[in-house]
């Protein structure tokens, strides 16, 4: 009689260490899901900051390069999807928008004076100033429908002198 007991005890310590096991891997496995998840969203935006200091500089350089005072047009967009040729669809990549406005007087614009300006500036000095308005958007991949799932935005807003 007390040998069934010893052996019921043992079934039942080894169902309980089951179960806690089993506790404890579905625990597990949901913390590690999480963690994929921030690393992954941590990484796509990483890559929109990167993306957009490369493009504010881009576009510094591009307007510097460009001669505003001849029949060269004026730089005010610069548009790109980085990555795989189609991000909507995909959920990989990024789509770039760079925006340019100018400040300054219209003899330091030249011919973008009919385009995104702020003309006559108060201050003093009569130097061309930029704004480069840079924004970056991507998809969260994590998400199960990817072409429903909105663009998240990126932006970053540059004043240089040129």
């Amino acid at each position: 009689m007390i040998r069934n007991h010893r052996e019921a005890f043992s079934l039942v310590t080894a169902i309980f260490l089951i179960v806690l096991m089993a506790s404890i891997a579905i625990y597990v496995m949901s913390l590690s899901g999480k963690i994929v998840k921030e690393t992954t969203t941590q990484y796509k935006k990483e890559q929109a900051m990167l993306l957009a200091k490369s493009y504010t500089e881009l576009a510094i350089m591009t307007v510097t390069a460009n001669d505003r005072n001849g029949t060269n047009p004026c730089i005010t967009n610069i548009n790109a999807n980085v990555g795989p040729s189609n991000p909507e669809t995909s959920g990989e990549g990024y789509r770039v928008r760079t925006r340019i406005s100018y400040i300054g007087a219209d003899s330091d614009i030249g011919s973008c004076s009919g385009t995104r300006q702020l003309d006559n500036p108060s201050v003093g000095n009569n130097e061309l100033n930029i704004i480069v308005d840079v924004y970056v958007e991507y998809k969260d991949i994590i998400q199960g429908d990817i072409s429903a799932s909105p663009w998240i935005t990126y932006h970053r807003r540059t004043l240089q002198k040129i």
